[in-house]
């Protein structure tokens, strides 16, 4: 595997690349993953890692080689370029050291992870095949980046490069399929491999654990979860505090965003900012808050469907979303019945549906109960490693059992 992001980061893709080889590890195959130094959310360097240049260590069977990359604390086209470069650059000097594999899977939306695979499979001649998680191209275009427009068209270029290369083509949600064909990939080499919930649901009573939080009885918590980046638009959750003082917003995480929504929000006492936890108390912290949100620039359409929207499901907690009604987010919102929709951008919208949450508690925890219900039929973990091994075996030919 050929994923920038692994374990210990545990938002974003880094869980889904964690848990596929540590899978593929667990049943006896020699898996080898060529990764990236941690840095996600806060892109900011682990500090285990300060000043190491190449790394290879075991995790749970899994031989990992890490190589060094910038890791720029704020994003702008330039930016991100020159951490895809580094990344690229990096694990095509030095590859891992290792066997001929039986096949490369390669997690995008790595620029530098997907042309890397292609050119390792391409090398050993096994097959290749890309998993799809966000589109580079398009984030570059709608995520609000400076100077998204000439990194779009770069990216693209490079994102063609990567895909049409590929075996078989996975994508998570069916609103990349049109994008992934234009690119040039036959429809009939694409496959849908939903991601699943990589956490499990709460473990302890939501008043414990509100109560350990500092979190009154009776006080209506939004919480966010994940990264705190442009694409998010987070800056709808601070106008949404602002304007109501009796409901409290809680950021849960971290991203180069942070200080910028640090400075906006001084001044309002009801908005929060709590650190990353780990991962036995994450889903005790979400199951804790009233409403969770998922935010999103009304230009994000098509490039990219939040890892957290798994979490949220498995909490059991209403869900609302302020993203554009057109898009694979909000899809995935209205098909798992656990959330409502409101427009992208308005903090007004998003104040009035939490108070309707908050105004009926019966309607709020059955809307919240269709989560887990939905986990349990569509996202579960075992559903969701059973298809990525069915995209392998069948891009090497493995007879369908």
């Amino acid at each position: 595997m050929v994923s920038t992001n692994y374990a210990p980061e545990h938002a974003g893709i880094g869980p889904y690349a964690t848990q596929i080889a540590e899978h593929w590890a667990s049943l006896g195959h020699e898996t080898h993953v060529l990764a990236g130094m941690p840095h996600y959310p806060s892109w900011s360097l682990d500090p285990a890692y300060a000043g190491a240049w190449r790394r290879t260590e075991e995790r749970a069977g899994v031989v990992l080689h890490r190589r060094r990359h910038t890791v720029p604390p704020r994003q702008t086209a330039l930016k991100r370029a020159t951490f895809e470069a580094s990344v690229l650059l990096h694990g095509l000097l030095a590859p891992p050291s290792m066997a001929r594999p039986h096949a490369v899977l390669a997690q995008m939306p790595s620029l530098a992870g997907g042309v890397i695979g292609a050119r390792l499979a391409s090398r050993w001649r096994v097959p290749y095949v890309p998993v799809v998680q966000d589109l580079m191209g398009a984030a570059a275009a709608q995520s609000g980046i400076r100077g998204g427009d000439r990194a779009a068209a770069l990216a693209s270029r490079a994102e063609a490069y990567a895909l049409r290369s590929a075996t078989l083509v996975g994508v998570i949600h069916e609103t990349f399929v049109d994008k992934v064909r234009g690119f040039g990939v036959d429809p009939g080499r694409i496959r849908l491999v939903p991601n699943w919930s990589h956490v499990s649901g709460p473990s302890e009573p939501r008043e414990k654990t509100r109560a350990r939080l500092g979190w009154a009885d009776g006080e209506t918590v939004v919480l966010h979860s994940g990264n705190m980046g442009l694409k998010q638009g987070l800056e709808v959750l601070v106008e949404t505090a602002r304007r109501d003082p009796a409901v409290r917003v809680v950021l849960l995480g971290d991203g180069n965003q942070r200080a910028h929504l640090a400075q906006l929000a001084a001044g309002i006492p009801n908005l929060h900012f709590m650190e990353p936890v780990g991962d036995d108390e994450f889903p005790d912290v979400l199951a804790a808050a009233d409403v969770l949100a998922v935010t999103q620039r009304a230009s994000v359409l098509d490039m990219s469907v939040p890892s957290k929207l798994t979490s949220y499901f498995a909490a059991g907690r209403p869900v609302v979303a302020s993203v554009a009604a057109e898009g694979g987010t909000a899809q995935e919102v209205l098909r798992s019945g656990a959330g409502v929709l409101v427009a992208p951008e308005d903090p007004d919208a998003l104040l009035a549906a939490v108070r309707k949450l908050a105004d009926d508690p019966a309607a709020a925890e059955e809307l919240g109960a269709q989560g887990p219900r939905h986990v349990e039929a569509h996202l579960t973990k075992r559903a969701g490693l059973a298809r990525i091994d069915a995209l392998i075996e069948e891009a090497m030919g493995v007879p369908a059992t």
